[in-house]
């Protein structure tokens, strides 16, 4: 319903998906903060830096920087109300690039990781008959992902990946056509409390397994000297980071589908904390679990702990077929990792939806098709080939390492710095906010978050400019590493080049308003100044 607005004139009615409640939005942040990394990367992170000890640098990095950098991503896309590129153009023009490079990064992100979910899902099934048999290392490679001599990449099929990657991308277009409450929020709804069901019974089934004490004394038993090790923080904030969902564009995305009175603060905690919980209740699990491969092998939990691939598709497979009643546990570990994975998978490729969206007005399900048939194809083309895993991984470092915390790095400097734009913010967020933000979440923002990103971005800069990366070879690495990561800067440049059309979200939507204590209208200047009016 169009409303009066101080200042002059009605606002145009709001035409924008949003989320039926606080509830609904939550179910969807949480989903996308819970993913794979929460599964199989928090636990070998902790046990390599320090065990328990790890703990206290991992909630520090959660205080000082994973919330407050959520709460900053809330805000952009509260107050602006838009995707990454109509957010940030709406702060002010000239940052329109930083949009697309969040969005730009999500589109790479969703190539790859809807292959580990088609894995998944094969291993799900397999996990009823262990189907994997007694060597699950050599049946990974030989039947879902054969390594091929040569790194050139080439359109060498593997049928039994091709298959289950098609499946993953009829099932996505379908919940993401279904709309940002019914088929993001809706799926979150239902898959959530089937996951903490879930992971919760694979916990209390893995830690009563012979040798489990074991696995959980070498995750939990603290390394009080790591503690003085840099690179200890320096890993607990790069592990909050990669697993909140920050600085990619998703939160910006989804809070603009809250409502105007909604509380951010709040909203941050809860997410953040969520999150957290599940990756230490996946480090139980995971441990408890390899303290019995450990047991069963006569060995240390130190020479069979894995992380990635290797311990979702060889290492848990063994715990498999070793331990009485596996079938059960195969089925609540890949249960858990599908949906854990699809949920995260959604919310990244609803930014790029979203911002397709912004950009030409075009309708939820067109939009919806053209970005999984365009995504799908290229992540169809490229990873269920014998050249597929080495392709996998040097993508995944380096859109992680040079376009995650490299676009983080330049969104903080620009917002806290150059704009100058945290007192605003935190006006905006305080108005409805149970939680205050003040001088606190500014020091954490403006100084502790970019000296661990700036840190974190050069110290993988000269690591990869000496050493390479992964033995791979040079031009490998140069091109679809290197060439990746500057690829998607140079994408953002063009993008924020392209004008808006007259059917954008850009000119038909508005932004909310926020009033001061005079009443008078606090519109984004250079929104306001472009549209000739002042009731955005």
């Amino acid at each position: 319903m169009s409303q009066p607005v101080p200042g002059g004139g009605h606002a145009a009615s709001a035409v924008r998906d949003t989320f039926s409640g606080r509830g609904a939005f939550i179910f969807a942040a949480i989903g996308s903060a819970v993913g794979l990394g929460n599964i199989w990367r928090f636990p070998y992170v902790a046990y390599t830096n320090g065990g328990g000890a790890f703990i206290i640098p991992y909630l520090v990095a959660l205080l000082t920087a994973g919330i407050p950098l959520l709460f900053l991503d809330y805000v952009v896309g509260h107050r602006y109300r838009g995707a990454p590129p109509m957010a940030y153009r709406r702060l002010k023009r000239w940052m329109e690039p930083m949009g697309w490079w969040q969005m730009a990064i999500c589109f790479v992100i969703a190539v790859y990781y809807a292959v580990i979910l088609a894995l998944a899902a094969v291993y799900l099934v397999l996990s009823f008959t262990k189907g994997w048999g007694a060597d699950p290392k050599t049946f990974l490679f030989a039947h879902y992902w054969p390594v091929a001599d040569t790194y050139a990449p080439h359109f060498d099929f593997v049928p039994k990946m091709l298959i289950p990657l098609v499946i993953v991308w009829l099932v996505t277009t379908v919940v993401l056509a279904l709309g940002v409450q019914n088929g993001v929020a809706g799926t979150s709804m239902v898959f959530l409390p089937v996951l903490f069901i879930m992971f919760i019974w694979l916990v209390i089934t893995a830690v009563r397994l012979p040798g489990a004490a074991d696995g959980l004394n070498a995750f939990f038993t603290p390394d009080w000297t790591a503690l003085g090790n840099p690179t200890i923080w320096i890993a607990a904030y790069g592990q909050i980071f990669f697993s909140l969902s920050v600085a990619f564009g998703i939160m910006v995305t989804y809070s603009s589908y809250l409502k105007k009175n909604s509380d951010l603060t709040a909203n941050g905690f809860i997410v953040g904390f969520a999150n957290s919980s599940v990756e230490i209740l996946a480090g139980i699990g995971v441990f408890a679990s390899l303290g019995f491969m450990a047991h069963q092998a006569g060995t240390t939990v130190d020479k069979v702990a894995v992380p990635g691939i290797g311990l979702a598709f060889v290492a848990f497979p063994t715990i498999i077929n070793q331990a009485a009643g596996g079938t059960l546990i195969g089925i609540l570990f890949f249960g858990s990792l599908l949906i854990a994975g699809f949920t995260s998978h959604i919310s990244i490729l609803e930014v790029i939806i979203a911002a397709l969206r912004d950009k030409t007005g075009i309708k939820r399900v067109p939009a919806t098709l053209a970005v999984c048939l365009s995504v799908g194809v290229v992540s169809v083309l490229l990873f269920p080939t014998t050249t597929g895993l080495n392709l996998l991984d040097v993508t995944d470092a380096f859109v992680n390492n040079f376009g995650i915390v490299g676009a983080a790095l330049f969104n903080v400097i620009m917002l806290a710095w150059v704009l100058r734009k945290l007192p605003e913010f935190a006006g905006h967020a305080n108005r409805y906010a149970s939680i205050r933000l003040g001088r606190t979440w500014f020091a954490m923002v403006a100084v502790v978050a970019p000296v661990v990103l700036g840190f974190l971005w050069v110290s993988q800069l000269v690591t990869y400019a000496r050493e390479g990366y992964g033995g791979m070879p040079g031009w490998f690495v140069a091109v679809f590493g290197w060439g990746m990561s500057i690829a998607l800067v140079v994408f953002a440049l063009l993008m924020s080049l392209v004008p808006w059309t007259a059917a954008s979200a850009l000119r038909r939507e508005r932004t909310y308003v926020d009033l001061d204590e005079d009443g008078v209208p606090d519109v984004p200047r250079d929104f306001a100044h472009e549209h000739g009016r002042s009731d955005v």
